[in-house]
């Protein structure tokens, strides 16, 4: 049964105000609160470990799974390992999410490692989001972990989020392309008070012709820190990019560290990073239309974190 705290976390994570259409598993506590398959998309529970395997069949079309998991038990430490299963020359959407309430004292957390296989020529949308919430002293923690495997000609795009509650986080992503695979990262992430959040991206770009491109925007304020890690191999001809922009307020602290291996001559790899305070003309021009500092401020924010 689903209380009013978890359908608030659900609206967060997943804006789901009732049960999806189509595919879904929702994880509440540490156990299973609901789940529903489809001639295409079938979920399985592990054996040997918690977690769930989702298995999308060959060729399956405008689909969506949505899994999102909620924590509202204060001490409670979750741990997920899900396999997704994505067949040859399917299209589908998947939809995850994690969301933690905290009302006392004790360390509340979430671990998921997500291992996706997604098969030739298949195409993916992968939507992500975190957030934290409640009264409680107690650390909010979310260490995701994500795997991807692209066969030849696979497409996946992922999307994360992670704007508000989470104390801290180490966020691991890591890939592996075939042949004319393109994976596409596009990352959001605020901190605040004293929050700390660890990006992690590896990606193998073993292919003839693959290609990714990482993109992360981040925010930080207050005392909170921010450390951005990228790894792009090359090891064919393939072309990879990341990214890292950051706005710095008040006393925060943002590190960003590229690393760009090419194994091979035809290997092109671009890394940019750019980390900066918002700028005074920003605030007057906005100030000048009526807004306050305060205001203005937060529809920089607002702005660059769309």
């Amino acid at each position: 049964m689903i209380d009013d705290i978890q359908k608030r976390l659900l609206k967060e994570i997943a804006d789901l105000d009732s049960l999806p259409v189509g595919a879904y598993n929702i994880r509440a506590n540490g156990a299973a609160a609901g789940r529903h398959t489809t001639a295409n998309i079938d979920i399985v529970t592990k054996t040997d470990r918690p977690g769930i395997d989702i298995i999308i069949a060959p060729g399956t079309k405008n689909e969506s799974v949505h899994i999102p998991v909620v924590v509202s038990q204060t001490g409670l430490k979750d741990l997920v390992y899900n396999d997704f299963y994505i067949g040859e020359n399917a299209d589908v959407v998947i939809i995850a999410g994690c969301g933690i309430h905290c009302a006392g004292a004790e360390e509340t957390s979430h671990d998921g490692i997500h291992t996706f296989h997604v098969g030739k020529n298949a195409r993916l949308r992968y939507v992500e989001k975190h957030y934290g919430e409640g009264e409680g002293r107690g650390k909010r923690v979310m260490n995701p972990t994500t795997i991807v495997h692209l066969a030849e000609g696979a497409a996946m795009e992922m999307e994360t989020t992670q704007i508000s509650g989470i104390d801290d986080t180490i966020r691991k992503t890591s890939g592996t392309l075939a042949a004319h695979a393109t994976l596409t990262v596009r990352e959001k992430i605020m901190t605040t008070g004293d929050q700390h959040a660890v990006t992690d991206f590896t990606i193998d770009l073993d292919g003839e012709n693959c290609s990714t491109d990482v993109v992360s925007r981040s925010v930080a304020r207050d005392e909170s820190k921010q450390e951005f890690y990228s790894h792009i191999n090359g090891n064919n001809a393939c072309a990879g990019h990341s990214e890292c922009d950051a706005i710095i307020m008040d006393r925060a602290c943002v590190i960003a560290t590229p690393a760009l291996v090419a194994t091979h001559v035809d290997a092109a790899l671009i890394h940019e990073a750019a980390i900066g305070k918002i700028a005074g003309e920003q605030l007057i021009k906005l100030m000048t239309l009526g807004l306050t500092a305060e205001e203005a401020e937060h529809e920089i924010v607002n702005g660059f974190l769309k």
